[in-house]
Order: C-alpha cells, then sequence, then structure tokens
C-alpha cells in the first residue's frame, strides 16, 4: 500500500511520563548542543492524558532533574503529602493500623505530592512543544517498520475509516509511515509493540517472566468536613483472601479523594473478580467514612507491570529502546513508576544525544544504555525492591509484608539473596472444579456500582463500526476449553464488561465481545488461560478519555 511517510531523527510512541521525558530531555540536550533535531511524539489517546491512569502518589527526583525549577514553571503538583496511614484490613469491619516502623520504609511519602498524572502529562506535552516536539495525539502506532537489515526503523499509525467487516469506508485514510533514526517505545504496561518486540528480539531471554497486577482507581467529591488534603491512606489484607494486593486513598486537592485497588493477576481461583473485590472494599469503615455521602466522577483500570529489577528485559534492539512502563521500570515497593519512568526517558535521551551527534545514520543497538541504567539511582531502586513482589507471591501478604518490612527498614534492601518467581501469571489459574465459588454482595449504587455505569464515568468511545481490537486466536477456544474448564474468567476479570457468554440463535453458548466498553487494559491480553486474547490498537482516539486521572 502506498503510504504518506514522514522522517525524524526520533519517534517516541506514546505520550506519558517516559516518553515525553525523553523528549523533553533530549530537546534540551539538543539546543545545549545547538543541534537540530526532529522529533515527534505519537499518542493514541484523543488528547494527551485521556488513557493515563495512576494513583499518585508521585516522587518529584526525576522532575527535579528534568525541570528543576518546575514550581515557578507551573507544574500541576498543589498537594504535599502529610500523613500516612497504613491499616492491615483483618476483615470487612476490622483492621489495625500499623505504626511506621512496622511497615516497609519505602511505603512512607514524606515530600512526595498527590497529583494527576494525566495532568502532568499534559504539562510536560506543553514542555516538549515549547522546545520543538511535535505531539500527535489521536494517532495510534499499529505497526513497526523494520528495514531491510531487521532494525527498526520506525512505526506505522493505524488506517482510519476501516468497517467492522473490513471494507474502506467513506472518509477512509490509510496510515502514515513514521521513519526514523531510532524509535522510542514507551506506550505503557503490556504496550502492544513492545510485546512483539520483547518477543521477536528475545529480549527477555534469562528473566524471571514479567509480572502484572490490574489496578483500578476513582475520584470521589466528598463531604469538606470529611477531608484531609495531603493525607494518603494504604492497605493490605481484605478483601483480598485470594489474591495478593492492597488499597489506596488519597485525599487530593479540591475536596477530592482517589481511592482504589490494585489485584495481583498471579491469582488461582477462577471465579474471582477484580472489580467486585473494589466494590465490596469500600464498603469496609476506614474507606466509607470518608466515601459515604460523597459522589464518584470517574473511574478507570488499568494494568501494572510488577516483576522490576528480576523481569527487566534487555531495553535496546537495533534501531529502538523500551522506555518506563514498556520496560517494567516501576518500583512495585514504593507501588510507585512514574518518576523511574520519568528517569528512563531522560536516560534514553542523553543515550540518543550521543549517538545521533555522531551523524550516524541509526539502526545501531544503543547497548550503551545499559551502562548508563546500570549507574543510574533508578536501577539501585528497582535492585534493593528486587525481592518484594516475590516475597508476597511466596509468603502471603502477612509473611510477606513482614519479610518486607524487614529487609527495606534494616537490610536496606540488601539482603545477600535474590527471591524471584519464575511461574507465569495465566499459568496460576486453577480450572473451576478445584475453586470455591464467591459470593459477592451486590451493587448498593451509593459505595458500589456496576461495570456500565463505572465505564460511563471513564468517557470510553469507540468507533463501533470498525474491526475489533480485541483478536481471538482461535475464536473456538472460549466456549470449548475456557468455558468448559474457567467458567470463562473472561466475564469476571475484564473490569469492562467487555466479555460476555451469550446464548446465540443456535442456542448455543458463545462469547460476545463488546468491544467498544474496552478502557485499554490489556487485562485480557495478559491473564487468559489460554493465551488467545491478543490486544491491539484501535482506531486512533479510540478509549477512555480520562480527564484528570
Amino acid at each position: 500500500m502506498e503510504r504518506e511517510s514522514m522522517e525524524f531523527d526520533v519517534v517516541i510512541v506514546g505520550a506519558g511520563p517516559a516518553g515525553l521525558s525523553t523528549a523533553c530531555r533530549l530537546m534540551q540536550l539538543a539546543q545545549e548542543k545547538e543541534q537540530e533535531l526532529m522529533v515527534c511524539v505519537v499518542e493514541k489517546g484523543s488528547e494527551v492524558g485521556a488513557h493515563i491512569l495512576s494513583g499518585a502518589v508521585f516522587e518529584t527526583r526525576a522532575l527535579d532533574e528534568l525541570f528543576p525549577d518546575w514550581q515557578s514553571m507551573g507544574a500541576p503538583l498543589n498537594t504535599q503529602v502529610k500523613e500516612d496511614h497504613i491499616y492491615y484490613l483483618r476483615d470487612e469491619q476490622k483492621a489495625t493500623k500499623l505504626p511506621n516502623i512496622m511497615t516497609p520504609k519505602t511505603m512512607h511519602n514524606e515530600g512526595n505530592y498527590i497529583v494527576s498524572m494525566g495532568n502532568i502529562s499534559r504539562w510536560l506535552a506543553e514542555q516538549a512543544e515549547s522546545l520543538g516536539v511535535e505531539v500527535f495525539p489521536g494517532f495510534a502506532a499499529a505497526e513497526v517498520i523494520y528495514n531491510d537489515d531487521g532494525s527498526v526503523g520506525g512505526v506505522i499509525t493505524g488506517d482510519m475509516g476501516i468497517g467492522h467487516n473490513g471494507e474502506h469506508k467513506d472518509g477512509y485514510m490509510p496510515g502514515m509511515e513514521l521513519r526514523a533514526k531510532y524509535t522510542v517505545f514507551a506506550e505503557g504496561c503490556r504496550g502492544h509493540l513492545g510485546k512483539e518486540l520483547i518477543a521477536k528480539f528475545e529480549l527477555d531471554k534469562g528473566k524471571s517472566p514479567q509480572h502484572y497486577a490490574i489496578g483500578f482507581k476513582e475520584i470521589w467529591d466528598i463531604d469538606p468536613s470529611k477531608h484531609q488534603e495531603g493525607l494518603v491512606v494504604h492497605s493490605a489484607g481484605w478483601p483480598l483472601t485470594e489474591a495478593s494486593g492492597g488499597s489506596y486513598l488519597y485525599h487530593a486537592e479540591n475536596n477530592q479523594v482517589f481511592v482504589g485497588l490494585i489485584v495481583d493477576l498471579n491469582y488461582s481461583n477462577t471465579h474471582l473478580s477484580p472489580f467486585d473485590e473494589f466494590q465490596r472494599m469500600k464498603h469496609h469503615p476506614v474507606f466509607k467514612q470518608y466515601l459515604e455521602g460523597g459522589k464518584r466522577v470517574s473511574y478507570g483500570a488499568r494494568a501494572i507491570a510488577k516483576g522490576g529489577y528480576n523481569s527487566l528485559p534487555k531495553m535496546t534492539l537495533p534501531g529502538a529502546l523500551l522506555v518506563g512502563c514498556e520496560a517494567g521500570t516501576l518500583n512495585f515497593a514504593k507501588i510507585k513508576g512514574n518518576h523511574t519512568a520519568m528517569k528512563s526517558g531522560i536516560l534514553a535521551a542523553e543515550t540518543l544525544i550521543h549517538a545521533l551527534g555522531a551523524e550516524e545514520q541509526g539502526r545501531k543497538d544503543l547497548t550503551d544504555y545499559a551502562k548508563r541504567f546500570e549507574d543510574s539511582w533508578v536501577f539501585d531502586e528497582l535492585f534493593r525492591s528486587r525481592n518484594f513482589g516475590a516475597a508476597l507471591h511466596k509468603f502471603g501478604t502477612f509473611g510477606g509484608g513482614a519479610y518486607n518490612t524487614v529487609e527495606q527498614n534494616i537490610f536496606n534492601g540488601k539482603m545477600f539473596f535474590n527471591l524471584s518467581d519464575n511461574a507465569k501469571d495465566f499459568e496460576q489459574l486453577k480450572q473451576a472444579k478445584d475453586c470455591a465459588k464467591i459470593d459477592y454482595p451486590k451493587y448498593d449504587g451509593v459505595l458500589s456500582f456496576d461495570k456500565l455505569s463505572s465505564v460511563f464515568l471513564s468517557n470510553t468511545n469507540h468507533e463501533e463500526d470498525q474491526p475489533s481490537h480485541l483478536k481471538l486466536k482461535d475464536s473456538a477456544i472460549p466456549t470449548t476449553v475456557n468455558l468448559p474448564l474457567y467458567d470463562e474468567p473472561a466475564q469476571r476479570y475484564c473490569p469492562a464488561g467487555v466479555y460476555e457468554i451469550i446464548d446465540n440463535d443456535q442456542g448455543e453458548k458463545a462469547l460476545q465481545i463488546n468491544a467498544q466498553n474496552c478502557v485499554h487494559c490489556k487485562t485480557c491480553d495478559i491473564k487468559d488461560p489460554s493465551q488467545n486474547i491478543k490486544w491491539v490498537v484501535p482506531e486512533g482516539a479510540g478509549g477512555p478519555n480520562y480527564p484528570n486521572m
């Protein structure tokens, strides 16, 4: 197919913290060296920040390096953490507040800020554009361009105006080739192009498999008398009796709180519904005391790459780099990945400016990035936290928490051995006959809600007459394997009601895919026990439109 083509020095896929930090630092360095560069950032969301979802308590370490005067520049960091509360929830009513000495110091948040990472990304995009970066929201990077020598040569954006049967509609527009000397992949957790590159170039060879969680978030307007701006609440234990993970509630500005639950995706009970675990969590007195009388104004969900140090792939390949959550740089011991993602992008920019200044034509494997990464504080952070997730998986919430407190607070993360977890998350799911059913309470419409009303609050929208971006490798597997063996868990692990088992016109069970509901969390691509679902990008601008998540 004949496509229009644009040439750049660097193409960056994804306008999140990692991608935009790469772009900003690259242009800062180019200005210092009086070097002209053509850099673009392509973003699948309708606008920068539309697909960004994060808790988030934000550590400013990387931002301090990137823009030392960020406060005077108007960066949207307005609520500094004033107090940490950490609870162990014993059951649906009881909780024990833990003193700081009994919790890992990585969970303490003095000096951090409660923020919307969507708004920080929008601010970073403004800085990037002022430095000369071209930012293209609403264009999904659908394919990797490979050069004749096998190196990465850029990306192709998705075609627009294709009907669900593949026909070209009025207004059809083929995607463009965005060619570059180097391409930086910053798609976030489980990026579909990053997944392809990791497999093609065996970048994860010799590493532990990546581990994931699904993270939920809601924003609530609450009674001003209950609001305590700057208060951070974390908890472990109930309702996750059959999974590991934890919950949070952050008191942001303007009488709003951010509330959510993180559920590790290595759970074994096929009847478990992460969405329903989150809904019932909000009824616990620790959370109910703040939410009661308030109004839920936003909802979203996103997968989290939490394998850390032991799961980091090789982050360079001929013509390309992987940065941020694309590579899995999140520090799960802190439940934070934004500062580490930004630092990985800064290091990528420092590597790229050196390569581009050598008047070469790209295509190289910039292996010196690994040396820069290993000499940085982000590597030190991830190394010190390398056992955190594996300890929770091996010893459970209570035992793993005790181990992590000792390792972080006494040994400073430098125990003389490594704990590893080499079991893939999807392989942990047991068959339905071996699992106890879970009786979830009904939604009350006050604190707990159904999936469809939740998706409505995510402002999710897809052009309905387009090919489904949720691809089944074998259309028979959902009803011949997953349904009889696992009671088709896609009905439960999806947080948006995308997958339904229905009776078709022939009176047979069939899987219905409501792709227009998809909030792009990628959980189906991760947790399907048959690994039969492949998530690819829909038309650009499709998906959630988060205002300030």
